[in-house]
């Protein structure tokens, strides 16, 4: 079946006449009727009675008119969206970042993308780091950001975004509030909140131990939402990076003989051909001045 076929065949049907419908289609009425009767034959019966000076719908036909109407409005949606989509209209991106990443650092390249495209649409992939290395590998996203990932594969490349430093979080109402920074020894005897999505959670609490802090006696968490629950209600203190957004009750503060500081990178996949949406992301995010965000 031919979507010229079904385009003739709509257009009996509106005009109940294969003069009109022929005239309609830009056609010589030989060839519409010809390929009107190669439909009936793979459709097996006749779609019209041909009955002078108008055609009428059969059975079979009047059955036919509404999948064949569908057929081919999905077929015009199709080449619309393929038009669209080669003419910069719309844009996709799919982007996998690890639970450690604040969306709030990334949205005002998320605006100027959406300022490019007529109809733009976002895919947000989160993940511990084997999760997005796996995104990366089968495809479900073009690029990614993450700290290290901690995996082998040749075909990841990487370009670094920002590095930043470890601070401390707590309550408002911690007794270190209104501090300009404190030391390791201040926080021995608090309880630390271990955040097990981190990518950096290993070594941050083996430099912990070192110091002598028994991060065993803290709280183990996997979700940033239950962590700024826990530290709302005074559960203990935590170790984030600098660029974490913390509600107004929290407070940060910069920790002393804490010498771990991230890098945040942004990966690609070697080879793979990209949307315009995701290059123009990349140059944008490579582009970007991290320091003033991180301010």
């Amino acid at each position: 079946m031919e979507m010229q076929q079904v385009r003739y065949f709509l257009a009996v049907t509106r005009t109940l006449n294969f003069t009109r419908a022929a005239k309609e289609c830009n056609v010589s009425q030989p060839s519409l009727t010809h390929a009107v009767r190669l439909l009936e034959e793979e459709l097996g019966g006749e779609l019209f009675r041909r009955e002078r000076p108008h055609a009428q719908l059969t059975e079979l036909g009047q059955r036919m008119l509404p999948l064949l109407q569908q057929c081919y409005d999905s077929a015009l949606s199709a080449k619309s969206l393929a038009t669209s989509i080669k003419g910069g209209d719309i844009g996709s991106l799919k982007i996998a970042m690890s639970w450690t990443i604040d969306l709030t650092m990334l949205m005002p390249y998320f605006v100027r993308l959406r300022r490019q495209f007529k109809y733009y649409e976002l895919k947000l992939l989160r993940g511990t780091t084997s999760e997005v290395v796996e995104y990366m590998k089968n495809g479900e996203a073009e690029l990614a950001i993450a700290s290290t990932l901690g995996v082998t594969w040749e075909r990841l490349e990487q370009w670094p975004l920002y590095t930043e430093s470890f601070e401390l979080v707590a309550n408002n109402g911690h007794r270190l509030a209104g501090r300009s920074t404190v030391s390791l020894e201040d926080i021995r005897d608090e309880s630390v909140l271990v955040r097990n999505y981190c990518e950096h959670a290993a070594p941050l609490a083996d430099l912990l131990r070192r110091y002598g802090l028994n991060v065993s006696q803290g709280h183990e968490l996997n979700s940033q939402h239950d962590l700024i629950v826990l530290l709302k209600q005074g559960f203990g203190v935590a170790l984030a990076p600098r660029s974490e957004t913390i509600s107004s009750d929290l407070m940060r503060v910069s920790v002393t003989q804490l010498d771990l500081r991230r890098t945040v990178f942004l990966y690609g996949v070697a080879g793979r051909q990209r949307t315009t949406v995701a290059t123009m992301i990349m140059k944008m995010l490579r582009a970007g001045v991290w320091s003033q965000r991180l301010n």
